[in-house]
């Protein structure tokens, strides 16, 4: 299996002194999704938990909902020249009876570490193919706490172990309403680690994740909440911003979307009912 960081030598110049060194630096390596044999995706992705990545992929495609809906997940076998297993290759099998979405069947899609699957800039595909649309917009005012909220980001912070020596990863952290840390995962990109989360949480036999948080190191993008949506996640928060197609498919499905979320700053973009804002604010 490959390696989580790898090493390189630099150079390194500080305050005009000049040195040679090598460096931790994240590793990133491409993993083939296949779908019962048939390739379907390549995306770049640091390696560990490949077969969560996997699953929590299929979740977003409305391909998966449950642990039981998977036959086997294996890396494949007989793709290197001593017919070993080929860990940048994973075959998901379905169970027998599970419904192969049309729209998977026709898609070779690569995507980069930096950005998600863009093949569904739908609201409409999401909107009408999520199997949890009601845990989703199921309104519980006042549920989540501004105290409890402007200590996530530092939490999730000191869960990146894997940042700590290469500063190149980024994480996703899943929450309960009260604050309590269910998962950490990390990846170079943030797609992968939100799919590592979800995958994760359905392998657990978890999903749909309602009553949940999902906290991003980076922005969040359309493609983050299209995953927040699919697996029943009913709160995306990011550290940085949104994007207006996040905002916009967060305002259709009942998500709650909050942007900017830096100890007690953050920007409520959707679905504020959830928050507490005024307990420990004063409105301007």
């Amino acid at each position: 299996m490959g390696r989580v960081t790898a090493r390189r030598p630099v150079i390194r110049v500080r305050d005009g002194a000049v040195s040679e060194r090598p460096d931790t630096l994240v590793a990133e390596e491409p993993l083939e999704i296949r779908l019962n044999g048939s390739p379907l995706a390549i995306t770049m992705r640091t390696p560990g938990d490949d077969f969560a990545l996997a699953a929590g992929f299929l979740v977003s495609e409305g391909v998966l909902g449950a642990a039981e809906e998977v036959a086997r997940i294996a890396y494949c076998a007989g793709n290197t020249p001593d017919g070993s297993n080929a860990y940048n290759v994973v075959d998901v099998r379905l169970a027998t009876g599970v419904a192969l979405p049309d729209i998977t069947l026709e898609r070779h899609v690569y995507t980069t570490s930096s950005c998600g699957l863009c093949g569904k800039a739908s609201l409409d595909a999401v909107r009408t193919r999520t199997r949890w649309p009601s845990v989703v917009a199921a309104s519980a005012p006042g549920s989540l706490g501004m105290e409890m909220l402007k200590e996530l980001p530092d939490r999730l912070r000191r869960e990146q172990r894997v940042f700590d020596s290469t500063g190149g990863l980024h994480g996703a952290a899943l929450f309960t309403s009260d604050g309590e840390l269910l998962d950490v995962r990390e990846d170079v990109g943030r797609h992968n680690a939100v799919d590592k989360l979800v995958g994760r949480a359905l392998q657990q036999g978890r999903l749909p994740l309602g009553d949940t948080l999902l906290l991003v190191s980076g922005r969040a993008s359309f493609e983050l909440a299209q995953k927040a949506v699919m697996a029943g996640i009913p709160t995306l928060a990011a550290v940085s911003a949104p994007s207006s197609l996040a905002v916009d498919l967060a305002t259709e499905t009942g998500l709650t979307l909050v942007g900017f979320l830096r100890g007690a700053s953050m920007n409520v973009y959707a679905g504020a009912e959830r928050i507490s804002l005024y307990g420990a604010a004063t409105r301007a």
